[in-house]
């Protein structure tokens, strides 16, 4: 065994606990909200009997509700609800905390948003979140864009001293952590891309050093034992338009620094769209931990924009009302979740609310208005022909044809959703 593979088996234990399950090889994190995605990733678990990480990131949970208007008990219960709905046992769900920093009051002063940011980590761990990445790299108001390591790790540990309280009190498991800055911007860069800077060695080193010595100033050497992993840039990204794809050969320096950290991982995140041989490298690597969000609820949008244009053709003419139409109006109507991250002439930006790989339309979906829609959809739908899925919903024929996928419009969604979740399964299984 090599020292990343033990590394590897360190860190995973530390995540999984007592659970008795299989050993993975690494362990995919499914960063979304949506119910369908959620139940895809249960049900894929499952099939697997595998457990299933689940993680919400600051903007999206927080005490206050985050865009999804849900605390993390909140989500903790929504989580559990499907798995209940699914047959799937909760103690096999770990969840997990992104994020989880002043990021979402990024415009206050620094101790009010940092106030703001131990009080989320607490709601967090005492609502049972097992893996907590703490991320306080970004500046508040009157403070640079970025800041330094030392600073980052000062409130990381600040935020790590209020984790832990928050676990003694309620009588939790403490969590384990994930240490670093996200390179890849949340939700995917803005821009196109060209060469991605990866993460240099001697960088990733000093992002462990200054961690372990503020944990250490804040009398946390128990909870510095919990951090099992570091968020570094592997070379990883995408944009509105492109995609910029693993080359191991790139990140050969950065993987041989673990050698050098004993009993860490590093996690990857912005892994969407990347081909089935690259998340298996990644794994090998060193990468045990591949996040990916954007690109579940992509493709479950083109299940669903499939679906309209096959209604459409069922009912012989084109709607004056429908998904497509509907979501569009809803976009229009609410631009501040898109309107900073897609540019251009009207006709790009439009193209761009709909089919960018950022997938921006993600933060549209539990409007009323879209759920109305997609359930008037399905109602729409309460059969498919096989040759209309194979024009609108060709990545999924074959699965129709030969009876593995119903050919009913929930299940095609969900189908949809596990296509994209199958190769990270084969990159994280058992060996």
């Amino acid at each position: 065994m090599t020292r990343i593979e033990e590394n590897r088996q360190i860190a995973l234990r530390k995540l999984f606990g007592a659970r008795n399950l299989p050993f993975p090889h690494g362990v995919t994190s499914v960063c979304s909200a949506h119910p369908l995605v959620i139940e895809a990733a249960l049900r894929r678990a499952g099939m697997e009997h595998r457990a299933v990480l689940i993680e919400a990131t600051c903007n999206q949970v927080n005490q206050e509700g985050g865009y999804t208007a849900m605390t993390p008990a909140d989500f903790r219960r929504f989580i559990e609800n499907v798995a209940a709905a699914t047959d799937f046992p909760a103690e096999r769900i770990i969840l997990g905390g992104d994020h989880l920093g002043p990021n979402p009051w990024r415009t206050l002063a620094a101790e009010e948003a940092m106030l703001r940011a131990m009080a989320m980590v607490t709601a967090y761990v005492e609502a049972g979140f097992e893996k907590i990445h703490l991320d306080t790299s970004m500046g508040c108001a009157d403070e640079p864009t970025a800041l330094d390591d030392e600073l980052t790790a000062a409130r990381a540990a600040r935020l790590a001293k209020a984790a832990e309280e928050a676990a003694l009190r309620s009588g939790r498991r403490p969590p384990v952590y994930i240490i670093g800055t996200e390179v890849p911007p949340p939700g995917g860069a803005t821009h196109a891309l060209e060469e991605i800077e990866i993460t240099r060695a001697d960088a990733a080193m000093k992002t462990l050093a200054v961690h372990r010595a503020s944990f250490a100033e804040a009398g946390l050497a128990s909870a510095m034992e919990r951090v099992i992993g570091i968020v570094v840039q592997p070379g990883v990204e995408f944009g509105n338009t492109d995609v910029a794809l693993y080359k191991p050969e790139r990140a050969k320096s950065l993987i041989r620094s673990l050698v050098d950290m004993p009993g860490l991982v590093f996690e990857a995140h912005s892994t969407d769209y990347q081909p089935a041989e690259a998340l298996s490298a990644l794994v090998d690597g060193g990468f045990a931990i591949l996040k990916v969000g954007p690109g579940l609820t992509f493709a479950l949008r083109e299940a669903l924009y499939g679906l309209d244009a096959i209604a459409d053709e069922l009912a012989g003419k084109t709607p004056r009302t429908g998904l497509v139409t509907t979501m569009e109006k809803i976009m229009v109507e609410q631009p501040a979740s898109w309107a900073g991250h897609y540019g251009g002439s009207p006709d790009e930006q439009r193209l761009q609310r709909h089919f960018s790989y950022s997938d921006r339309i993600r933060y549209y979906w539990p409007d009323p208005r879209a759920s109305a829609a997609v359930g008037e959809l399905f109602s729409r739908l309460p059969e498919i022909p096989e040759t209309l899925i194979s024009q609108y919903l060709g990545r999924l024929y074959s699965d129709v044809v030969s009876k593995r996928v119903a050919p009913k419009a929930r299940e095609l969604c969900l189908a949809a959703v596990d296509a994209v979740l199958a190769p990270y399964s084969a990159a994280t299984a058992s060996q």
